[in-house]
């Protein structure tokens, strides 16, 4: 663990998995938001910046909200709130927030904050990178100036979750900008969809955590119910799958991933069954450098504790 709190700025779409990992980074005690900077993706831009609002009413926090972009760099992509809810929020019919957003576009505002806080800032993209494409297209000198970037995008074995079957969510939203943000970075790290599979939380143990009298238990219980019975009813599993909580948790506490695989990861653009789809020089066959340092093993205890402190649930895990 560093030693000096991580002060965030956190990309999301908002969404059911974007909510609990929000919930990780205010609950976390060595973490600082900044910043939240809002993009389509699992819904809306509307709705994405509305629900990022909300959850920081729910949990009592004042953080900046930056909406960004409304639409990918290329192509309009099919939202996903078959899997979250038209709303993004389980089409629960919460009380709108009382806060509106800042006017300032997210990619400009990521521009501006990295040069008031040079080499401070822990980017962490949990949705699709279509803010941070723009943000480093405008200003190339913006990676220079951010201390870390972790993104949640991307399926390192070819497993995906659109009808494009190897294609990642994130990626496949808008392909361009994953390529972009890849193609400037030296180094980022990666969490990826394979991840996300290999580190599923049994339901029975998420919904004990979710009967706990506590409000951010109880909202994200709430905005959750469709989500996980969308899980149950489709992919015939009794595991919890949480993307962009892991991505959170691996922001957070870094101590506790297992392995990492330094590896060059480029997006494909073309093909009806592949547009989207992340390419990892395995064997460093390719001429590219290695430009992405990918999360292989998490610790799951590790998980489950920091999804535990989330929603304000200090037990232990059942047996």
């Amino acid at each position: 663990m560093e030693d000096r709190p991580h002060q965030l700025l956190i990309d999301t779409d908002p969404g059911v998995d974007d909510a609990l990992a929000l919930m990780l980074a205010y609950a976390h005690p060595a973490a600082r938001v900044v910043a939240l900077t809002t993009t389509a993706g699992n819904v809306g831009l509307d709705c994405t910046t509305r629900n990022a609002l909300k959850l920081l009413e729910v949990i009592g926090a004042d953080t900046p909200v930056y909406p960004g972009a409304i639409e990918p760099i290329e192509r309009k992509e099919e939202y996903a709130a078959y899997v979250h809810g038209m709303d993004g929020f389980g089409d629960t019919g919460y009380l709108p927030p009382a806060r509106r957003p800042e006017s300032e576009h997210a990619a400009l505002a990521m521009i501006r904050l990295t040069r008031e806080r040079p080499g401070e800032l822990t980017f962490v993209m949990l949705g699709p990178l279509t803010n941070l494409a723009l943000a480093v297209t405008l200003d190339p000198t913006l990676p220079k100036r951010v201390r870390r970037l972790v993104v949640m995008g991307g399926s390192v074995l070819g497993r995906g979750n659109l009808p494009r079957l190897p294609v990642e969510f994130n990626f496949g939203f808008d392909p361009e900008a994953a390529l972009i943000v890849l193609s400037h970075w030296q180094r980022l790290e990666l969490v990826d969809w394979q991840a996300t599979l290999d580190h599923g939380l049994p339901f029975r143990e998420m919904e004990s955590w979710l009967e706990r009298d506590d409000p951010r238990a109880r909202f994200y219980a709430a905005i959750s119910r469709k989500c996980r019975s969308w899980m149950r009813r489709t992919r015939s599993t009794e595991h919890w799958h949480v993307a962009d909580a892991l991505a959170m948790a691996a922001t957070l506490a870094p101590e506790a991933v297992l392995e990492r695989k330094l590896r060059h990861v480029q997006v494909e653009l073309d093909g009806s069954a592949s547009r989207g789809m992340s390419i990892v020089d395995w064997d460093g066959r390719g001429a590219g450098a290695p430009n992405a340092d990918i999360v292989r093993r998490y610790d799951l205890d590790a998980f489950a504790g920091l999804i535990r402190l989330a929603l304000g649930s200090p037990e232990r895990r059942v047996a």
